[in-house]
C-alpha cells in the first residue's frame, strides 16, 4: 500500500458507496463486471478481464482492468475505457503507468499468456511432455517468470477457460485445451 493512501475494505456492493468521500473506487472481486456503478461518479476501476465495458453497459466514469493474479503488482496496468483526469489522478497517486487498451477481452497481456497456458495444456494432452518439464522449458528457454501451468495455478484455471472461451466466440484460434476444460470442471 502506498504511502498516503487510505484503502477502505467494503463488506460488499451495498456498502462501497457509502464512502462518499472516496477518490475512487475499485472491485476487484471475480463478480466486478456483474455490479451496478451507476450510483456514484467517482471513477471506478473494475477487474474485468473476460467482458468489456460495452458488454456490461457500464457507465463512463467505470474503466476495466486486469487483477488477475500477479498483474497488479506490475508498474504499468493495462486498462479499457475512457480515462479521465480523475482515474489518472489515481493511477498517479498510486505510481501506476497505464496503457490504454481497446475495450476488447483479455487486454493484450492477459490474452497473450491465455494461449500460451492452453498451448501447454495442448501440449501436455499430446504427451508431449509433463508439466513441470514444460514449466521449467518455457522459464529457461524464453525466460518467462513462470512456466504456463505455475500460471495458471497463480491466475486460476478457471479465469483462463473463461478468457478462452469468450474470444473463441470470435477467432476459432482461442478454442480452449479439453484438458484445461477437465481442469476447471474436475479441479
Amino acid at each position: 500500500i502506498k504511502t498516503g493512501i487510505t484503502w477502505i475494505r467494503a463488506a460488499g456492493m451495498a456498502t462501497l458507496f457509502e464512502h462518499n468521500d472516496a477518490a475512487a473506487f475499485f472491485n476487484l472481486s471475480a463478480d466486478a463486471s456483474f455490479q451496478d456503478y451507476t450510483k456514484t461518479g467517482q471513477p471506478v476501476f473494475i477487474n474485468s478481464v473476460s467482458k468489456t465495458l460495452q458488454e456490461i453497459k457500464a457507465p463512463k466514469n467505470v474503466i476495466r482492468l486486469n487483477g488477475w493474479s500477479g498483474f497488479l503488482q506490475r508498474p504499468v496496468w493495462e486498462i479499457a475505457g475512457n480515462p479521465d483526469a480523475g482515474h489518472y489522478a489515481v493511477l498517479e497517486a498510486l505510481q501506476k503507468k497505464s496503457f490504454v487498451t481497446p475495450d476488447e477481452p483479455g487486454f493484450i497481456s492477459a490474452r497473450i499468456i491465455s494461449m500460451i497456458i492452453n498451448e501447454a495444456f495442448f501440449a501436455k494432452e499430446e504427451n508431449i511432455s509433463t508439466e513441470d518439464e514444460i514449466d521449467i522449458a518455457m522459464k529457461l528457454g524464453t525466460n518467462y517468470p513462470n512456466g504456463p501451468f505455475e500460471w495458471s495455478r497463480q491466475i486460476g484455471a478457471k479465469n483462463i477457460y473463461d478468457l478462452l472461451v469468450s474470444l473463441y466466440k470470435n477467432d476459432s484460434r482461442y478454442k480452449p485445451s479439453s484438458l484445461l476444460l477437465q481442469k476447471v470442471t474436475n479441479p
